[in-house]
């Protein structure tokens, strides 16, 4: 990975209109994270999001990375090209040992335990936060910059910082030394969704 990374996490439920934006906008991830919809139902967005960043890679000449957030079935089904795993997922070393290591798996960590534990499993990249609680998840808990810290400095595979992160509040986990943002609502629900993406562009360049 070569410098910071943009990593969106989007759903369809509102259709595909914002993520196009984004995608134009130019994002280094996108991550399906649906909830309460059948597999069915998940392996059709999961299709046609893989259908929209191949389209949207093949135009721009991009090398985009489409992940599946907990259900290694519906990533294996629809070729996305990783999936994303919580500590109540399937073990990170049982999808390494099943899948290669061609395919991206990422791990939430919220201790420097997990992360530790996530890398030596295997992991590509982790996922840490609740940096700002969100109505994503409500039940989330806020972590500190103290402890983001020791995470970072615990592992050396990348650390993307992620929950409720926006524009205005992004410079927290970046000072940190987050490798990357992950976001959401930040990029989707506030405004023009390809803005949002370009100004999150320019905050991780500085």
């Amino acid at each position: 990975m070569h410098g910071r990374i943009l990593y969106l996490i989007a759903d369809l439920y509102d259709g595909d209109e914002r993520v196009r934006s984004a995608l134009d906008a130019g994002v280094d991830y996108v991550q399906l994270r649906e909830k309460n919809i059948t597999s069915a139902k998940y392996l059709q967005d999961a299709l046609h999001m893989r259908h929209l960043v191949d389209e949207y890679n093949a135009k721009n000449k991009t090398d985009t990375k489409l992940i599946i957030n907990d259900r290694l079935d519906i990533a294996v089904l629809s070729k996305a090209d990783g999936v994303h795993l919580g500590a109540d997922d399937v073990p990170v070393g049982m999808v390494r040992e099943f899948l290669g290591r061609n395919f991206i798996i990422g791990a939430t960590a919220k201790t420097v335990e997990q992360a530790v534990a996530a890398q030596k499993a295997g992991a590509d990249y982790l996922g840490t936060g609740a940096f700002h609680l969100t109505a994503t998840k409500p039940d989330a808990k806020a972590i500190t910059p103290e402890l983001y810290k020791q995470i970072l400095d615990a592992v050396s595979i990348p650390d993307f910082a992620i929950g409720g992160i926006t524009v205005d509040n992004c410079n927290l986990p970046l000072e940190c030394g987050a490798d990357g943002l992950a976001v959401s609502a930040g990029i989707l629900k506030m405004g023009d969704a390809g803005e949002n993406v370009r100004l999150f562009r320019k905050r991780l360049l500085t």
